[in-house]
This record gives structure tokens, sequence and C-alpha cells, in this order.
């Protein structure tokens, strides 16, 4: 069975400022000691969590695009966070799920955070990202989708009496504020144990220009719902060995997904 190796990176953010995130973050990679196949990093890891959009924004050939191209390609490693970008003059918040070769996939983050007039601000996204490595399915989202199970949860298909789930990992990307830290620790595991799956949720840490602060609590969780690994307020580089072996058996042992509720998810909504 394939194992797949995992860097989280929790570190605090410059408010609005490219060059000095993107500095931060390429000496922080080169740190990672441990070999790793996938690095993640925060929501809005360029810039922190900002409206300001008309400043921020860029395009997909930008130099934060760009940026995760040359890094990926030089540490030999896949690159996921979401950035700000435009695009037929609309904004999105986009994760970048970036391979060494160049190639990339991306996925526009459903759910905006009204709260913080993301609404007003961004478009949503339509369609999820569930990418492969290793024999591994993973299921890529963003923050606020946390909260939102139905867009996360797994649409299994039983063919001939054989289950088939559709990702074996979800990853959160967040700038998820210390006031619903409960919140973040609490659905974060919800999602592991319902859809049976392994969950990492990489956080910031420290205060934006609004004043909010985040403590990071990053989190790897279980199919069991049982915490590998999370971190308060302190920046931190981790990296975790998952073990498919281990998933595999849990899901022969507890064989919930079976009796799940088929569904669809109508992923061209206006």
């Amino acid at each position: 069975m394939s194992d797949l190796s995992i860097t989280i990176i929790q570190t605090n953010l410059f408010w609005e400022n490219k060059k000095a995130n993107l500095e931060m973050l390429e000496e922080k990679i080169k740190n990672i000691s441990i070999p790793t196949q996938i690095v993640v990093l925060p929501e809005m890891f360029s810039t922190g969590f900002s409206m300001n959009a008309p400043l921020l924004a860029e395009k997909m050939e930008g130099i934060t695009i760009e940026w995760m191209k040359r890094i990926s390609r030089e540490n030999k490693i896949i690159i996921a966070g979401s950035i700000i970008i435009k695009e037929e003059d609309k904004y999105y918040n986009r994760l970048i799920w970036m391979m060494p070769n160049g190639q990339f996939g991306h996925y526009d983050k459903r759910h905006l955070f009204g709260l913080a007039n993301e609404t007003n601000i961004y478009t949503a996204g339509n369609k999820r990202l569930i990418t492969s490595v290793n024999g591994w399915k993973i299921n890529l989202q963003i923050c606020y989708d946390l909260r939102f199970p139905v867009w996360s949860r797994q649409q299994s298909v039983i063919e001939n009496n054989i289950l088939t789930p559709e990702f074996d990992l979800m990853i959160y990307v967040a700038n998820w504020p210390e006031k619903r830290n409960n919140a973040w620790e609490t659905l974060l595991t919800a999602r592991a144990i319902e859809n049976q799956c392994y969950v990492i949720g990489v956080n910031r840490i420290g205060l934006d220009n609004d004043h909010n602060n985040h403590i990071g609590n990053s989190c790897v969780i279980n199919p069991l719902g049982e915490v590998l690994y999370k971190k308060y307020n302190e920046e931190d580089i981790y990296t975790i060995n998952l073990q498919k072996d281990k998933l595999l058996g849990i899901r022969e042992a507890f064989p919930f997904l079976k009796d799940a509720d088929l569904f669809n998810i109508q992923q061209d909504l206006i």
C-alpha cells in the first residue's frame, strides 16, 4: 500500500505583502529536513485574508503562480494553498495545486464568508477538485467550506456490492480566527468521521489587519476522529506520513460508508 508524506506550514503572515510572504515561505520550504511529497500553505498565503482584491489580485500568469511553479520544481514537491486571482473581471479565492512539472489544478472557494464581506468581493466556485497522488484521492477545500457537510460529503458508488469511496483525504487551507476555534477542531473531526478519511486543516497564526487573532491549531485527524497532530499559537513545520493500509483497515473493520445515502452534488450552480 502506498504511503503519503505531507508537510504542514503553520505561520504568521505579513499583511498584504506578497514579497515578504513569498520570501518567508521559500525559506521555510527550503528548511524542510524530512522528505515530503506535498507542502500545504494557509488560505491566501501571499496576502492574508484580504478583501482588497482590486489591488492584490493576480492573473494566472502572475508572480505567485510563477513562484509556486519554481519552488515546486526546485524542491520536487507539490504545493497547495490559496491566493487571490482575477479572471474575466471576477475575483476568486483560488486554491492552487501545483506539481513539479508545472502542471496544476485549481479549486475556487465555494462558500464565501459573508461576515467578512467576502461574498461581495469574490465569486463562488461551483466545482470540487479531487486530485490523485500515489493512489490517494484528495479533496481540496478552503476554510468556510468546512461548515457545509454536503459539499464535503463522500459520493460513494456501490457497484456489484463493492464500495468505491470518492476520496481518501480532505485538505482544508484556512485563515480561521481564534474566537471560533472550537468549531474549527470540532468540524474537522466530524468531516473525518463521517467520510471515513483523513482530514488535514492548515491554519495561520497571528493578528490580521482587522484585529482577528489566529492561533493555528492546524490538525491531522484520522478516519476514527483521532487527532494525530495539532499545534496551538506558534509557528510550526510538521511532516506526517499517512499509511493507506491503515485507512483501508479502518474502512474494512467499520464498513459504515456502505450504509450511507447515495446522492449527487449539483456542481453547476449559478
